[in-house]
């Protein structure tokens, strides 16, 4: 494969847990040029910049944007936040791809994925575009890399580190059902793995999961472990979360997402384990004790 120009990664300013931003600084450090896409300019993309990267102005969903800013790459991260235009975005992403010749796209996906299809769908329209955007990729011809994580560890902090610090609960509609999350780091550890040497995985499909899948007492004994005190999982009802969310004025769009995704971990449809950390890494996943740790403060905890 001839390298003729940087490696794109797109949500390269992205807030906590960001992969994007993971993504560029571990391509940095190993020698390769980036050309990190933000949204706008701010602290964060001066940050990317002072680190070495090319930072690059644009908007997912103008087609105009994506050609400029994949044009001269030939190694693609496509990665978005949960939106309402995710499939837009995908399908632009496509075919700015082809028309530029770009021949390495890894593509960020959801484990949920895997078990949909036509007729297997899920109430979560943020899934469903998911979904739709591998189809779409898949009858593009690009040479894609498909990445499938499940629930991100960081989820954790705007979901339940006020009812850890102030109750010791952990506060969520997911039932009985067991659950592996995985953080950002190891996703992104993945992705940069991927794209430092793509040939190997083109046309392959990654399922990412945590180290193991537990229900949410047993989460709650690694959070306890972790930060030295116990806490506890309160199983709630799907409204209360409801209600929770709307009162802090998350999006409908996320908050729909949000909710199937309490009602997939009661159906036992997040029990799930796969390997893919290790394969492409060499090295197993964060456990929940181990990120709670590192996150210790925002939890109220003390670290080891």
């Amino acid at each position: 494969m001839e390298d003729n120009g940087s490696i794109l990664v797109t949500g390269a300013a992205g807030q906590l847990g960001s992969v994007g931003r993971t993504v560029t600084g571990l391509l940095l450090d190993r020698g390769f040029p980036v050309r990190a896409m933000v949204r706008r300019e701010d602290d964060r993309a001066a940050s990317l910049r002072a680190a070495g990267a090319e930072v690059v102005v644009g908007d997912l969903l103008e087609p105009g944007d994506v050609y400029r800013v994949v044009s001269g790459c030939r190694r693609v991260y496509f990665g978005m936040s949960v939106s309402a235009g995710y499939l837009e975005a995908t399908v632009t992403m496509a075919a700015v791809a082809r028309e530029t010749g770009v021949n390495a796209l890894v593509n960020m996906s959801q484990m949920t994925v895997s078990e949909m299809s036509i007729q297997n769908t899920t109430p979560s329209r943020q899934q469903r575009q998911h979904w739709l955007s591998e189809q779409a990729l898949a009858w593009s011809g690009l040479p894609v890399v498909t990445v499938r994580p499940t629930m991100f560890l960081e989820s954790f902090l705007p979901l339940v580190a006020a009812s850890v610090r102030d109750r010791g609960r952990i506060e969520l509609p997911f039932g009985r059902g067991k659950t592996s999350p995985i953080a950002a780091a190891d996703v992104a550890q993945v992705v940069a793995g991927i794209l430092a040497d793509p040939v190997p995985h083109l046309g392959r499909i990654y399922e990412l999961t945590g180290p193991r899948s537990q229900d949410m007492d047993g989460v709650a004994r690694e959070f306890s472990d972790a930060l030295n005190r116990e806490i506890v999982y309160s199983d709630i009802s799907p409204e209360e979360w409801e209600r929770e969310l709307k009162r802090q004025g998350v999006p409908e769009h996320l908050t729909g997402h949000l909710l199937t995704m309490g009602a997939l971990h009661r159906a036992g449809r997040y029990d799930r384990r796969a390997d893919g950390v290790e394969r492409v890494t060499g090295r197993p996943a964060m456990s929940v004790q181990e990120f709670v740790s590192l996150y210790a403060q925002e939890f109220r905890g003390r670290r080891f």
